[in-house]
């Protein structure tokens, strides 16, 4: 070609590339476009065509590159050669087509694996359908009963999730998509048979292609997925369809996975309503509370247990149960909930306990589980206003006594531990609760807490009775939560073993109410004397003055009962009426 833009030769293939060039016909009347604007820009810039970067274009449906050269004479021809690079640019537009597919896949298998909810995998792979496949995605969960529950979405609109009672069979393909069969191909599908129910609320556009794939999950399909395309829209490609059936198979995955993880959850949640402590409080007029912390953060149960079986009524007995099962963790948690089922079983035995431990003691030998275990039973009810406790040790630490004065003592019984031995024995503690007297029974956990200003030594027991000694007349609930604050504060947050306590208590009476008189208060009477705690013997005028007056500090505060009444009796409440007369004539005096 010459510089002004005629055709100078052209050879056969040129031809059939271009029929209706010929020699000195006009380049811009024959040629493609962007041919004419490259062979105009080089001849008016007078460069170098060796030097001149190569142009590029379609001819038909085909793809070429047009690359100069100089012509054979000095006259300023150009000659330039096409050459065809369709296959090229079609891989290549495959290629980044693909690229682009990894890089969806890669950004919806991070945001369905963010949440293992169901509902929420759900809507975020019906959002991500829409979004990057069809106009319009609906997801159809398998059926819960006769329903199923529907996730619709819209390319740029919101997310809505319903349960509707539909028949599969409506939708050609769908019934199969939810058995897990291959999906039928798109061009199969009808726009004209897909019935309102499977069509997202607000989607305006008649519906132009579809695409029904199974969401493959782990054995069992997760559900079916429907892909809409308007019909203002190209219908959906091969590729499009292979593409869809990659983004369901991933789809699938994810909810199944959430979907087996609810499911595990559900039973785990039910299974662990039997190892977790029950909540505890007053029964019959004694005071219970415990508290229970595993060795794990993390963890919910452990080797630690307790439990509170109520009598039937107030004249019976109820037992108590607090016990420490070697190891820690699920494992232990395992053989704790068996030691309470059977404790379940053999409470109509509860009045001897030594039976039970027996029979306990071989039902453990008699399983595979190898661990063995500590416990403590407490057998407890409420007599003429004191709290009487039977307690039997089988290896595990006695009970600490809290007396209303602040003194604290050891009730004396020991035996053998569980689960290791053909015999066991054991020896049983009687001990009576005076109203504001505490039994607190505890595991290791804390008297074994490794911790303190150097973080290498024991809590230990002497620590314990101390800090007891401060919780006289306390309630059951403030004695086990300050119990459980000092332990975890000389832990500060290192690693320890289960922790669990248990506290029963007398209450004490709410109705006795102080009346101060010429700066002096009412000397009420002493308080009767119990089965471990001896009264004191009184001294002179000056310590019985002071022994009176610390007293009824003490009893006012406590309600105790008139020194006329015998010691073995509960004294009958007041009526509300004869109270308030009482407390009136005391604020006049």
């Amino acid at each position: 070609m010459d510089r002004g833009g005629g055709v100078v030769d052209i050879n056969d293939a040129a031809r059939v590339l271009l029929p209706t060039a010929a020699d000195g016909e006009r380049l811009d009347r024959t040629a493609p476009g962007w041919l004419v604007d490259a062979h105009r820009r080089l001849s008016r810039d007078g460069a170098d065509p060796r030097a001149a970067r190569p142009a590029s274009g379609a001819i038909a449906d085909r793809t070429f590159e047009a690359h100069p050269t100089s012509g054979a004479g000095d006259d300023g021809d150009i000659v330039w050669w096409l050459v065809e690079d369709t296959d090229l640019r079609l891989t290549e537009r495959a290629l980044h087509s693909q690229r682009q597919r990894a890089a969806v896949l890669a950004d919806i298998s991070g945001a369905l694996l963010s949440s293992l909810n169901v509902e929420r995998c759900m809507e975020v792979t019906a959002r991500m359908a829409a979004e990057h496949i069809g106009d319009a995605a609906v997801i159809v969960a398998p059926a819960q009963g006769r329903r199923y529950p529907m996730t619709y979405a819209q390319n740029g609109g919101p997310v809505t999730q319903a349960t509707a009672l539909i028949d599969p069979a409506d939708v050609p393909g769908l019934a199969e998509a939810l058995q897990g069969f291959p999906p039928v191909p798109a061009r199969w599908i009808s726009p004209d048979d897909i019935p309102d129910w499977a069509i997202p609320p607000g989607f305006t556009g008649p519906i132009g292609s579809v695409i029904i794939t199974s969401l493959p999950g782990h054995g069992v399909p997760a559900g079916a997925l429907i892909l809409l395309r308007s019909s203002s829209h190209r219908a959906f490609t091969e590729g499009e369809e292979l593409f869809a059936r990659l983004f369901a198979a991933r789809a699938g995955a994810a909810l199944s996975a959430a979907r087996l993880y609810a499911e595990q959850t559900s039973i785990t949640t039910v299974l662990m309503q039997e190892l977790l402590p029950p909540s505890l409080r007053n029964v019959h007029g004694v005071g219970y509370a415990g508290r229970y912390r595993a060795a794990g953060d993390h963890e919910r149960v452990g080797g630690d247990f307790y439990d509170v079986h109520p009598g039937a009524d107030p004249s019976q007995e109820s037992l108590v149960v607090l016990g420490d099962v070697a190891g820690k963790g699920l494992e232990a948690a395992v053989l704790t909930g068996k030691i309470r089922s059977v404790l379940q079983a053999l409470l109509p035995l509860a009045g001897d306990h030594q039976q039970v431990l027996t029979l306990l003691n071989d039902a453990l030998l008699t399983s595979h589980h190898t661990r063995f275990a500590t416990l403590v039973l407490v057998s407890a009810r409420r007599r003429a206003g004191q709290v009487h406790l039977r307690i039997t040790s089988a290896g595990h630490m006695p009970p600490l006594i809290v007396r209303r004065d602040g003194h604290v003592e050891e009730a004396d019984t020991g035996g053998q531990l569980i689960g290791a031995m053909p015999q066991v024995t054991a020896r049983t503690a009687r001990v009576v609760l005076a109203p504001g007297e505490t039994c607190l029974l505890y595991t290791d956990g804390i008297t074994e807490a490794r911790g303190g200003p150097l973080g290498d030594q024991l809590y230990g027991e002497p620590r314990l009775r101390h800090m007891l000694g401060e919780c006289a007349r306390m309630p059951a609930e403030a004695v086990v939560e300050r119990v459980q604050m000092l332990a975890a504060n000389w832990l500060a947050g290192a690693r320890h073993d289960d922790i669990a306590t248990l506290a029963i208590t007398n209450p004490t009476s709410s109705r006795g109410t102080l009346h101060l008189v010429d700066d002096h208060t009412p000397a009420p009477a002493a308080a009767p004397p119990t089965a471990t705690a001896p009264v004191p013997r009184q001294g002179g005028p000056a310590d019985r003055e002071r022994t009176d007056r610390d007293r009824t500090d003490r009893e006012r505060a406590d309600g105790d009962r008139p020194d006329e009444e015998p010691a073995h009796q509960e004294p009958a409440d007041r009526e509300p009426a004869d109270r308030e007369r009482a407390d009136r004539e005391g604020d006049r005096a």
